[in-house]
């Protein structure tokens, strides 16, 4: 007997066309449900009564939850979250949350108010999710962090190894002679998976191998993921400590609104100071000079996190946890001391 996916693959459409035609959704052209009706005659094909009829009882869409309006990363991940649901004939609610917000708290009421069928989390606070998320069989992805030591048995993860992005960019800071260097951005905390935490110790561990002294006091300022906070965070570094040579940005927003901070000052980035992002956002790329970042690969991230929710709402599967290879770009934001 043939399949959905058999429909699929003879008519030259893909799975959630077929799904839209099958339940008579109008965002189809009508050259392709033609074609789809042709083949589903031509297969004698009959959908299952009892998981259509399922589907119709269930029919919410998946939830959405963005952690931090101001992240333009998380928004990008977003862009391409909405177009892989879409591709799969998905709707999606988005819900946009302060980053002072509680994610889980947030979950909670969409449970009670439209009983979403999934549910995926744009960054989060592990504390949060660990204390207050709840008991549900309800499948959910938390992209760009970890949730593998939550104990959440419902909820996938799909992240970048933060703790070896930030040895990457302090490790290239430096083989290229900085030995005076700040790191801004995020909020240290006694969670050791958050994310800025895991990129703050990550390069931090480099400092301490090659031996070289870092006070955090004076080399460490506090930071949301935002051009403006970046800016202000990078002015009030240099203050602390005008020797500074280079300034790793726990984010590519927070590097953007520094690197104008020491323009400001009458300095010159990188012959005064080096700077190192880290995401990967296309801002970076139209910077002067370009600035050095690591990337996360964005459309990785998105794909395999909305395959993974859609495959679990549909069939039995155990969460998995997964991290996605990086890679360090650009060149022009980092001068070599010697």
């Amino acid at each position: 007997m043939a399949t959905i996916k058999d429909i699929a693959k003879l008519s030259g459409y893909s799975v959630g066309t077929v799904s839209r035609v099958l339940n008579d959704r109008p965002d189809v052209s009508e050259t392709a449900r033609q074609r789809i009706k042709e083949i589903i005659e031509q297969e004698n094909f009959r959908p299952n009564t009892n998981a259509k009829l399922l589907k119709q009882v269930h029919a919410s869409p998946v939830a959405v939850l963005v952690k931090g309006s101001s992240n333009h990363f998380l928004t990008l991940i977003l862009e391409k979250v909405q177009w892989y649901l879409h591709q799969a004939g998905e709707d999606a609610t988005v819900v946009f949350l302060e980053e002072s917000a509680n994610e889980a708290l947030a979950a909670q009421q969409l449970f009670r108010e439209s009983n979403p069928k999934g549910l995926l989390f744009l960054g989060g606070d592990l504390k949060n999710l660990r204390e207050h998320y709840p008991h549900t069989d309800v499948p959910s992805v938390l992209v760009s962090a970890s949730a593998k030591d939550l104990g959440i048995s419902a909820m996938s993860s799909f992240c970048t190894d933060d703790y070896e992005g930030g040895r990457a960019a302090m490790s290239l800071l430096v083989e290229n002679g900085h030995r005076h260097v700040c790191i801004v951005g995020g909020f240290a905390s006694d969670e050791p998976e958050q994310v800025s935490v895991r990129r703050l110790n990550g390069a931090v561990s480099v400092l301490k191998e090659h031996g070289i002294a870092f006070d955090a006091s004076k080399q460490y300022v506090q930071s949301i993921f935002s051009m403006e906070d970046g800016y202000r965070a990078v002015r009030t570094a240099l203050s602390n400590d005008p020797d500074i040579t280079a300034v790793f940005a726990l984010s590519d927003l927070i590097a953007i609104g520094g690197m104008r901070a020491v323009h400001e000052l009458g300095l010159r980035v990188p012959e005064d100071v080096s700077f190192i992002g880290f995401d990967g956002i296309e801002y970076a790329e139209y910077t002067v000079p370009r600035l050095v970042t690591v990337r996360q690969d964005i459309d990785t991230l998105a794909r395999k996190s909305v395959e993974d929710l859609l495959y679990r709402i549909n069939y039995k599967r155990e969460a998995v946890h997964r991290c996605i290879p990086f890679s360090l770009t650009g060149k022009e934001s980092v001068s070599r001391i010697d």
